[in-house]
């Protein structure tokens, strides 16, 4: 799968539109449309950056790349319960996983419920 691909596969899962991601990113629209037409073979690594940011990914998952430095693929059981019973996907598990605050996660279900419906919320449309 090529860089586009990658970039308009992260979009239709979190339903961004290319103004969302020129406003978010500060990159040119028609740069952007660039990028994903594949006409763009290599944009900058800063580009790249903002787009990989605003999409809630990193700069290797989008050129298909593994990342060195990877969060701990282990689902605390809290959060494992709270993911089932929301029935959350596997990108928004992976997400929380990679969350921690002074070293700390959270060690409720509860807890894990506030922290996603409050991203949800500080992210809203």
């Amino acid at each position: 799968m090529e860089l586009a691909e990658r970039i308009k596969k992260r979009m239709e899962e979190k339903d961004i539109t290319l103004a969302d991601l020129a406003r978010a990113t500060g990159v040119a629209k028609g740069y952007l449309w660039e990028i994903l037409d594949g006409r763009a073979k290599k944009p900058s690594a800063n580009t790249l950056f903002e787009i990989a940011k605003f999409l809630g990914t990193s700069i290797g998952d989008l050129l298909g790349k593994e990342s060195s430095k990877q969060p701990s693929s282990r689902v605390p059981a809290p959060l494992q319960e709270f993911a089932d019973e929301e029935k959350l996907p596997k990108e928004d598990i992976h997400m929380l996983t990679a969350i921690s605050f002074r070293g700390k996660q959270p060690k409720t279900k509860e807890d894990w419920r506030f922290l996603y419906e409050s991203i949800k919320r500080s992210i809203r449309k």
